[in-house]
């Protein structure tokens, strides 16, 4: 059990550090992400409320002090990841292998909740 508490952490924690990064790169709207909305054909409009999601997302996933708050995070996620996969393999910019990753991560992460935090 304690391997899966571990393997659950370093897993949930990758993911959340991911989202908050991106999260706060959207709120600070870099260029960079301006310019990566834009190729991928999303309003840029759109930017900070989805930094701000996914930073709340984050939070709730490190927290898991609501259970329905965590699954409301994790299918947002799941949602995002999937809109994030399927506009870099449309536009064919060969970028989706991070959305692939986030994936499996969030999959991984979904899987062991139940098991480690009850």
């Amino acid at each position: 059990m304690k391997i899966k508490r571990i393997f659950y952490w370093t897993v949930t924690i990758l993911l959340a550090a991911m989202m908050l990064g991106s999260g706060i790169a959207y709120l600070i709207k870099t260029a960079d992400v301006s310019k990566e909305f834009t190729a991928l054909g999303f309003p840029l409009y759109i930017i900070v409320p989805l930094g701000i999601a996914k930073a709340i997302a984050a939070t709730v996933l490190l927290n898991n002090q609501y259970k329905k708050l965590v699954e409301w995070a994790y299918a947002g996620l799941f949602f995002d990841f999937i809109l994030a996969l399927s506009a870099h393999l449309i536009i064919g910019d060969g970028e989706y292998f991070l959305a692939i990753i986030a994936i499996l991560l969030l999959s991984i992460s979904y899987h062991y909740k139940d098991q480690v935090r009850t």
